[in-house]
């Protein structure tokens, strides 16, 4: 359980109102004016450098870890150099907007619209891609075909080597780097690279200052006075030197995560596989004596840390990313280099700290394969059946063969962890645009069908063409997705983070710029149950039964379902007919198809950085608003209803045939072609893990999904009724955390589509 310092932080973590802040982007347009005509590798650097020398900083009366992204927790941060513009059009907006809500002052906003957008406006990243953006491309996005992502933020989703940084120390990398600018005297990144380091060491020091101002102050408080000065020594020491125990490697990692966020304000620069690189410094710290419960208080203050972090979207954004997702995705359990098990003490105590902070952050994920133990399968089981959503679990048997299909060692693969959602990476080895685009499957095939009035001969002929027309639009995605890879490479470089992602330092390149060792681009194929339903519906009525003619048809989903019979028809269509999750062929072997096609096509595609484009099968929350845009569909969904949540989960309330039926569907799948990620929701009735039997249903269920090469699955386990009331009472259930898709959020703070959604997801017994 929390202890009382943990409890009280939680407390005004989920009680506080959020704010917008400009700190950020008032320091980064300071150092911009007066950087004029430098290379932008030096620009940011120097951006960075001034930020971290005059950021505010704030020390609470209950930190055991100090490190700060803004004065006040969950604040929005701002980046106009990204792109100053729906900013600007949302600021009177953001405290009344459906989803994810920010206060702003009239101050604040007075400050943006005549100095910070006038600035900005003509200089972001946003303007350097739409100016070099196809025109096609723009009409596809129009057409909302697919959405490019992270045109108006920092790239992130990637992993650091956080055993770098703890093993060697800041000041035996800042030798490194010193030495190799030195040797390169017009090596640009070197030079970036060099600034950001030093600068990273220098506010080290600046916030030991700050925590002994902070201890004269609390004089006659021996103990917080106690608590301070330990914080100072241990910034002391981190400055430049390697972690001695956890104390040092936890405040490492976190004023890092949060350098890293002053950086680029970027989502899911995840934490990798935790339970590895913390393990000597929690075992050099429990054969010192230290006590379990100080222990745990301590990893307390790291989980509540990550949850200080929220991210300012746009109001679009916010529908695909709805719930503040982000990303501390932190990994247990796996494979080890030789092909073993890798989990050891520390994996479970990961895990076990979910019963006292129930919180959303950081996102737990479990690596699982045959010889996981069963000791950590029923400690995950017993977390899983609190109901938050967390962990997800990640099958190891299809993952590395998904890598080592890619051309990733046999090493680098069995080391795989997972950022943001489900995305799949190499920790500090790759930097993959793992979310750079939402690709709509069922847009391809309304355009399809809008596009041949005249119908098909046959039902294959229907299925080429639809084919034929998500391969157009693949094309035109990866040209959108080439012109905002090189846009972060021309704007906004991140020399910090490089530095921690080899081979950069090797190859004396940032890794907007190709450095690191691994360089795909993940793209997201959304749709594959709908797509399986429709056609499935339309081989047996159209083709086959003749039951249904295509022209009226067409003219059925044309007017949305609202004719006279039209609604008898719509329920004939949909329960009379095979529907993808249940464990039928004839369906599931079309989702096969279309998923397969999707996922040969995007990997034919080379990027800007030398890597190949990845396929997977994810959608956060952008199925609500990708269902906004497609019509009504033979299915029986009506025009502009949300698709199917997850991206390899059957259409909400469809899946009629229990949860192995649905591995099942989805174990028919070319899992392993997703190296980018997929991920399948299953939502259980709290009863049916009761009490140690329950338990073991759970841990014989994962163990299938293991067998079956499913790639992902995550579970919610919560009943209908606390899900309504929640609804009318919101008040009352501030910090019930429920799993939407790749990521768990508080539930009251979903918009009412995403909440409905979630109640609606069929409720299964094992």
């Amino acid at each position: 359980m929390l202890t009382a310092r943990t409890q009280r932080i939680k407390d005004r973590l989920v009680t506080q109102r959020r704010q917008v802040d400009l700190e950020r982007a008032t320091l980064y347009m300071e150092s911009y004016q007066k950087t004029e005509g430098e290379p932008a590798i030096l620009r940011r650097a120097k951006a960075f450098r001034h930020l971290l020398e005059r950021h505010v900083i704030v020390i609470d009366d209950d930190d055991l870890l100090v490190g700060n992204r803004t004065a006040t927790p969950r604040a929005g941060v701002v980046s106009p150099e990204m792109s100053p513009y729906w900013i600007l059009d949302e600021l009177d907006c953001f405290a009344e907007r459906p989803q994810d809500r920010f206060d702003v002052s009239e101050q604040d906003k007075a400050f943006y619209r005549e100095v910070l957008a006038p600035y900005w406006s003509g200089r972001s990243l946003n303007d350097w891609y739409r100016a070099h953006r196809p025109a096609e491309v723009e009409s596809a996005e129009r057409d909302k075909v697919f959405a490019v992502a992270q045109t108006d933020k920092g790239q992130g989703h990637i992993i650091p080597d956080y055993e770098m940084l703890l093993s060697r120390g800041l000041g035996d990398i800042c030798r490194e780097l010193s030495e190799r600018a030195c040797a390169s005297p017009d090596n640009l990144f070197y030079q970036a690279a060099l600034i950001c380091v030093e600068a990273l060491v220098a506010y080290v020091g600046r916030l030991g200052r700050e925590v002994r101002i902070k201890a004269a102050d609390v004089a006659t408080d021996d103990v917080r006075r106690g608590e301070l000065e330990r914080i100072a020594e241990v910034l002391d020491h981190v400055a430049t030197r390697p972690a001695r125990d956890l104390y040092d490697a936890l405040q490492l990692v976190w004023i890092f995560c949060v350098a890293l966020q002053h950086e680029s304000n970027a989502s899911s620069i995840s934490l990798g596989r935790m339970d590895r690189y913390l393990l000597p410094y929690w075992r050099a710290t429990v054969e010192r004596g230290v006590s379990d419960a100080a222990v745990r208080e301590l990893l307390q203050c790291f989980y509540l840390k990550c949850n200080t972090v929220v991210f300012l979207r746009s109001t679009e954004s916010a529908k695909f990313f709805g719930g503040f997702p982000t990303g501390y995705n932190l990994v247990v359990g796996g494979l080890d280099a030789q092909g073993g098990d890798a989990s050891n003490e520390l994996s479970e105590l990961l895990l076990d700290l979910q019963h006292d902070t129930r919180l959303p952050q950081p996102n737990l994920s479990l690596r699982v394969h045959p010889t996981t133990p069963d000791s950590l399968l029923h400690k995950a089981a017993e977390v899983i059946r609190l109901g938050d959503g967390i962990p997800q679990c990640f099958n190891d048997e299809v993952n590395v063969r998904a890598f080592t299909n890619r051309g990733v060692s046999v090493d680098d693969a069995r080391d795989y962890a997972v950022v943001g959602c489900v995305e799949l990476s190499i920790p500090g080895r790759m930097y993959g645009l793992h979310d750079i685009s939402m690709f709509n499957m069922m847009k391809c095939f309304e355009i399809t069908l809008r596009e041949h009035p005249e119908g098909f001969t046959s039902f294959e002929d229907l299925c080429q063409e639809v084919e034929r027309t998500i391969d157009r639009y693949v094309a035109l995605m990866v040209k959108g997705c080439d012109a905002c890879d090189l846009a972060h490479r021309a704007t906004s470089p991140t020399p910090l983070l490089s530095t921690f992602v080899h081979d950069a330092l090797e190859a004396g390149a940032d890794i907007t710029a190709g450095g690191a060792r691994y360089n795909p681009s993940g793209v997201q194929g959304v749709g594959t149950a709908n797509l399986a339903d429709s056609l499935a519906v339309m081989k047996k009525a159209v083709f086959e039964e003749g039951s249904l003619g295509y022209a009226q048809l067409l003219e059925v989903l044309r007017r949305n379902w609202s004719g006279e019979g039209d609604e008898e028809l719509r329920q004939r269509l949909m329960h009379r007919y095979p529907k993808y999750g249940n464990d039928i062929d004839e369906v599931d072997h079309l989702g096969a198809r279309f998923l397969r096609h999707y996922g040969r096509q995007v990997e034919t595609y080379e990027n800007p950085r030398g890597g190949t484009f990845q396929p997977g099968s994810y959608t956060v929350s952008a199925h609500i608003p990708l269902g906004e845009a497609v019509g009504a569909t033979p299915d029986g969904r009506h025009a502009g209803e949300q698709l199917a949540d997850g991206g390899l989960s059957p259409m909400v309330g469809r899946d009629k045939s229990g949860p192995t039926a649905s591995l099942l569907s989805v174990a028919k799948l070319d899992n392993w072609r997703d190296s980018n990620g997929s991920l399948l929701n299953v939502k259980f009735s709290p009863s049916t893990l009761a009490g140690e039997a329950g338990l073991r249903k759970l841990m014989a269920y994962l163990r299938a999904f293991c067998r079956l090469d499913v790639q992902h699955i995550q579970f919610n386990v919560v009943d209908k009724a606390t899900l309504l009331d929640a609804q009318r009472h919101p008040q009352d259930h501030r910090d019930l955390v429920v799993r939407v898709a790749g990521y768990s959020a508080m539930f009251v703070e979903l918009s009412p589509q995403i909440q409905n959604d979630i109640i609606n997801r069929t409720e299964h017994e094992l």
